[in-house]
C-alpha cells in the first residue's frame, strides 16, 4: 500500500478532494502520462492562485496603503475580485470623508470591505446615518470604529436597532449620541445582549427614564454578555445604590467601562492614602457622584491639593460634594476660590460658609451672592473673579 499524500501541502495546488489514496494500483490503471497530465494541471492552478495572491497583495500595497507584511496577512482572508470595483470602493470613501490613513486601518481591519458593492452595500447605509443628522465626519468615524457596521444588513439588523431605540424614549438627538458613542449597537442582534440586560434592570425596579439615560451616555456595558452584566449589576446593588435613582445607572455605566473596576480602585487608593479618605468615605463619595472615581489621578491631586492645602479646607468636606471633582479647576474652582479668599480677608463672609453655595450653584447665583452683593465694598471683585486682579491687589 502507498502512503496517502496531502497534495496540497506538497505544493500541488488545491482540489476539491484534498487527499488522494493509491492502493494496489497497476501501471494500466495509473499509467505515467496520466501522472505527468495531473502534475501539470496541478501545477497550472497553483501557478493561477499564485497570480491571483500576487494581484491581491499589490492592490493592498499600492492602491490601499498597507505595508507587506499586512497586506500578506490580508490577503489570506480574502481575493480581490475586480480592480475596477475595488477602485470604486476607495473613491467612495475618500468622498465621504476617510482620509488615505483612515482608508488604510479600514482595509486593514476588514479587508474584505473593498470587494463591496460601494452604492448597493456602503451608500445605503450611509444614508441612514446621514439622515437621521449625523456629520459626515462623525460617520467615518464610525467606519473605523465599527467597520462591519457597513457591510451588514439594512433592513435585519440597522433599521430594528433604530427603532428599539425610539422605543426607549430617546430622542434623535440622542440616537445620534449612541451612533458617535457607541456604532457597534446598530448591527449588533439587540435581542442576544442588550433587551435582556434592560429587562434585569428593570426587574430591579429601574425606571425607564433611567433606562433611557442608561442607553444616551453608557450605551457600552449593555452590549456585555449576560453574565458578566449581571455581575456589574450585583456589585453595583451590593454598594447600597437604590435602582430607582439615576445615580445607579451612571453607576453600572461607569464601572461597566474598558477598566472600569481597577481605575475605582486605583482612584480609591489616591483618596485613601494621600487624602485620608475611609473605606466608607470612599463608598458615600461614590454614592452620590459616581463620576469622582473616574477622573485621572492627575486631576484628583489638582483638585485636592488646591481645596485642601491652598484654601484650607478639610478633604472630608469634599466628601460631602464629591461632584467638586468633575469641576473645571481654571474654569470654576479657582475663579470663584479667589473670590471668597478675598471676602474672607476682608471679613465680609463667615469662615463656616458652606463649600457646595460657592462650587455647585450656577454661575448667576455665585455672582449675585458673592461678587455683585459686595462690589460696592470690593471693586476689584469682579477683575479678582475674572483673572486679571490677584487676590494680594483686591
Amino acid at each position: 500500500m502507498i502512503r496517502v499524500y496531502n497534495l496540497k501541502s506538497i505544493g500541488l495546488g488545491y482540489l476539491k478532494a484534498e487527499t488522494f489514496a493509491f492502493g494496489y494500483l497497476y501501471p494500466s490503471l495509473f499509467c505515467v502520462e496520466n501522472q505527468y497530465l495531473l502534475c501539470r494541471q496541478l501545477s497550472s492552478e497553483a501557478s493561477a492562485n499564485q497570480q491571483e495572491n500576487n494581484l491581491t497583495v499589490n492592490y493592498l500595497i499600492n492602491s490601499c496603503g498597507l505595508s507587506s507584511e499586512g497586506a500578506f496577512s490580508a490577503s489570506k482572508r480574502f481575493k480581490l475580485r475586480s480592480a475596477e470595483k475595488a477602485d470604486s470602493v476607495l473613491a467612495f470613501l475618500r468622498n465621504h470623508g476617510l482620509s488615505d490613513a483612515q482608508i488604510s486601518k479600514l482595509v486593514r481591519s476588514i479587508p474584505q470591505i473593498i470587494n463591496a458593492n460601494a452604492e448597493k452595500t456602503l451608500l445605503p447605509k450611509v444614508e441612514v446615518f446621514r439622515s437621521l443628522g449625523v456629520a459626515k465626519e462623525d460617520v467615518a468615524k464610525a467606519m473605523i470604529r465599527s467597520p462591519t457596521l457597513f457591510v451588514t444588513s439594512v433592513g435585519n439588523r440597522i433599521i430594528p436597532a433604530l427603532n428599539f431605540l425610539r422605543r426607549n424614549l430617546l430622542s434623535e438627538k440622542q440616537v445620534v449620541s449612541i451612533f458617535k458613542r457607541c456604532p457597534r449597537i446598530f448591527h449588533e442582534n439587540q435581542y442576544e445582549n442588550v433587551v435582556p440586560n434592560i429587562e434585569l434592570l428593570k426587574e430591579l425596579g429601574m425606571p425607564q427614564s433611567c433606562i433611557s439615560l442608561f442607553l444616551a451616555h453608557f450605551p457600552h456595558p449593555l452590549l456585555l454578555d449576560q453574565e458578566k452584566f449581571g455581575e456589574l449589576v450585583r456589585d453595583v446593588k451590593e454598594m447600597g445604590f437604590n435602582f430607582h435613582n439615576s445615580m445607579s445607572a451612571v453607576a453600572i455605566g461607569a464601572l461597566g467601562t474598558k477598566n472600569g473596576k481597577s481605575i475605582m480602585n486605583r482612584s480609591r487608593q489616591v483618596y485613601m492614602m494621600r487624602w485620608g479618605w475611609s473605606e466608607d468615605d470612599v463608598l458615600s463619595a461614590f454614592r452620590k457622584f459616581p463620576q469622582c472615581m473616574f477622573r485621572s489621578e492627575k486631576k484628583i491631586m489638582l483638585v485636592m491639593e488646591f481645596l485642601v492645602n491652598k484654601m484650607g479646607w478639610s478633604s472630608g468636606m469634599i466628601v460631602k460634594f464629591p461632584q467638586i471633582i468633575g469641576f473645571s479647576l481654571e474654569k470654576r474652582i479657582v475663579p470663584r476660590c479667589s473670590v471668597v479668599k478675598v471676602l474672607l480677608l476682608k471679613g465680609l463672609i463667615p469662615e463656616n460658609f458652606s463649600l457646595s453655595s460657592v462650587l455647585c450653584g450656577d454661575e448667576k447665583y455665585f455672582l449675585d451672592a458673592f461678587v455683585t452683593r459686595y462690589l460696592n465694598r470690593v471693586p476689584e471683585l469682579r477683575n479678582v473673579y475674572q483673572g486679571t486682579v490677584d487676590i494680594e491687589d483686591a
